[in-house]
């Protein structure tokens, strides 16, 4: 029998839940065994450049316009890769767990690239799978629908893989990370301490150490996420964990320390768009447009990235500002006309800062916070609410910060919940 998993919406850069990578005989370019919350960000990629939605299909006029750099050669260890476990997954007698490799691969690419085609890919790889469902294939395909948002849909997969093989942790895993995105952090703690009897103490340690830090205990956090660092056994896996770590270190109002985090983690060489993101906003959050500029430069492709370009080049007024943000405007129309609306939080975003529009910004953020509920989540909500005059707008989020007694002194101060001047950090306009 053939088993396949119902049609999606379009794939997406990524999340604004988990990415975990790990689990016994698995590579990975997320974190191996670790959390990863990745950005409520992100329309289809391959709707690039400003070509408008409803204009005329695109029509080269030399042979040799280039139309897009594809990113491997065919003498590339990653093009051999797929290619050895294409033809696995094809033969006739393949085993299903043929087919799971292929579309774990697919998905490492999909989190590494940001290019949300791989998501796609791996989906139909799953598709695929013949014979009864084994837990390996119902995390990935939990793995999946989390990455677009189902995240109902990714808790049943999760906890059908746990009734197949309860000692599955990158099931635990997942699901600590999606109820995280869920603002339950007392429900995510039990999946760590799973881990933490599984003995894996680096996917323990990074559910523990963002539970903590959710629940307004940023210092616990910084020391048990650092723990974890010295229980990691890979270049991914620490570089996960620097960059959580940053974050928690500009939470605290340290942005010297969240910078050397981050630097430590981009010194590893890890190919992350998650990396690259965060990294573009602590910058953008410490004015250093220029050094964003440098740094993401030839990175439009992934949107995340594409919209803190835009940013960067309108403060600074280059040239290439109001390309890029006719780019953003299409890729987001582009999503909305297909159904996905796992970008609004960017969109958001994107709407305050470079269109001003707070009225428009609110909305998308009053949706996006309906469905996932993360700090950042809770600061576009916030900003927006503020920039369109209407702080109860948040109520929300306000009610999230008072329950959690999350630290950040500049979410508390825009939900009027401090009056003591917060550490600088640049507000959304």
């Amino acid at each position: 029998m053939v088993f396949t998993i119902r049609p999606l919406r379009p794939a997406r850069e990524c999340s604004a839940s988990a990415q975990i990578r790990g689990g016994a005989g698995h590579r990975s370019a997320g974190l191996r065994g670790a959390v990863t919350t990745s950005l409520a960000a992100c329309a289809l990629l391959f709707v690039v450049g400003a070509a408008r939605l409803h204009a005329a299909p695109f029509v080269p006029t030399d042979d040799a316009q280039v139309l897009e750099r594809l990113p491997w050669r065919a003498s590339d260890s990653i093009a051999r890769d797929l290619a050895a476990l294409r033809a696995a997954a094809a033969a006739e007698a393949a085993p299903a767990a043929a087919a799971t490799q292929l579309a774990d691969r697919y998905f490492e690419l999909a989190l590494e690239s940001g290019d949300p085609r791989y998501a796609g890919y791996a989906e139909a790889a799953l598709a695929r799978a013949r014979g009864e469902p084994t837990a390996e294939w119902l995390t990935l395909r939990g793995a999946l629908r989390q990455y677009r948002h189902d995240f109902a849909g990714a808790l049943q997969d999760f906890q059908a893989a746990l009734a197949l093989d309860p000692a599955h942790a990158q099931a635990h895993a997942w699901r600590g990370a999606v109820l995280l995105v869920q603002a339950e952090p007392a429900l995510a703690q039990r999946e760590c301490a799973a881990l933490r009897r599984l003995d894996r103490p680096a996917l323990a340690g990074a559910c523990e150490g963002l539970a903590l830090a959710y629940s307004g205990r940023l210092a616990a956090a910084s020391r048990t996420l650092g723990q974890a660092v010295a229980a990691a056994s890979s270049a991914q896996q620490r570089s996960w964990l620097f960059t959580r770590m940053a974050e928690v270190a500009a939470w605290q109002g340290q942005p010297q320390v969240a910078e050397s985090l981050y630097r430590a983690a981009l010194a590893l060489d890890v190919e992350s768009v998650y990396l690259r993101t965060a990294w573009a906003d602590h910058l953008l959050d410490t004015g250093q447009h220029e050094m964003v500029l440098q740094e993401l430069a030839g990175r439009e492709a992934a949107d995340s990235l594409l919209l803190r370009l835009a940013e960067a080049a309108a403060t600074l007024k280059r040239p290439e500002a109001e390309r890029w943000q006719h780019a953003l405007q299409d890729r987001y129309a582009a999503a909305r006309a297909r159904g996905d609306t796992t970008h609004r939080a960017e969109e958001a975003r994107f709407e305050l800062r470079l269109r001003g529009d707070a009225a428009a910004a609110l909305r998308l953020a009053q949706e996006n916070y309906a469905v996932q509920r993360e700090p950042r989540d809770a600061r576009v909500l916030l900003e927006s609410a503020v920039a369109a005059g209407q702080r109860a707008a948040a109520k929300p989020a306000i009610d999230w910060l008072q329950r959690s007694g999350f630290e950040d002194r500049h979410l508390r101060e825009l939900a009027g919940l401090t009056t003591a001047p917060a550490p600088a950090r640049k507000s959304l306009r």
